[in-house]
C-alpha cells in the first residue's frame, strides 16, 4: 500500500496530538496532547471517523483539526522534524493502524494530501524507523 509524508500530519489530526500551529522556525510542535491514550481514540470508530472526515472536508474539525489542517504544508516540507518524540510514536501506531484496519480511509486521505506520491518513500523510512526521529 502507498504511503505518503503528509499523512503523517494527517495522522497527528487524526489523533488529536497538535493543536497549535508550530512556533518559530526550529522549535517544536505544541506538546500539548503528547500524552493523550491514542489506543482509545483508535478503539472508537466514531471519533476516528470524524477526525477523518474533518481532515478530508467532509466534516466539521475540533480546533485542533483545523490547526493541524493549517500546518501540513509545514510537517511534508520538514519531514516531521518539529515533531516531538511523543508525536513521531503516536503517529506511527495511528499510520500502522488505519493503513492495517481502515484501509479505505487510509487511501482516501494518501488522494486527498498526496495524489502523485511524492512522499512515499520518505514516509516508509518514517513509518519503519525505530522510536527515535528518521
Amino acid at each position: 500500500m502507498r504511503a505518503s509524508f503528509v499523512i503523517c500530519a494527517c495522522i497527528l489530526a487524526v489523533v488529536a496530538s497538535v493543536a497549535a500551529a508550530p512556533q518559530t522556525s526550529g522549535r517544536k510542535y505544541n506538546d500539548k496532547y503528547d500524552h493523550i491514550d491514542v489506543d482509545s481514540i483508535l478503539r472508537n470508530d466514531r471519533i476516528l471517523s470524524s477526525y477523518i472526515k474533518c481532515m478530508l472536508d467532509q466534516g466539521p474539525c475540533t480546533a485542533e483539526g483545523k490547526n493541524l489542517k493549517a500546518d501540513l504544508p509545514d510537517a511534508l516540507e520538514t519531514d516531521c522534524t518539529k515533531c516531538t518524540d511523543s508525536q513521531v510514536n503516536i503517529v506511527r501506531k495511528a499510520a500502522r493502524h488505519l493503513m492495517e484496519n481502515r484501509p479505505a480511509d487510509w487511501k482516501k486521505l494518501q488522494q486527498k494530501y498526496d495524489p502523485d506520491g511524492a512522499f512515499e518513500p520518505r514516509f516508509s523510512r518514517f513509518l519503519n524507523a525505530d522510536n527515535t526521529k528518521a
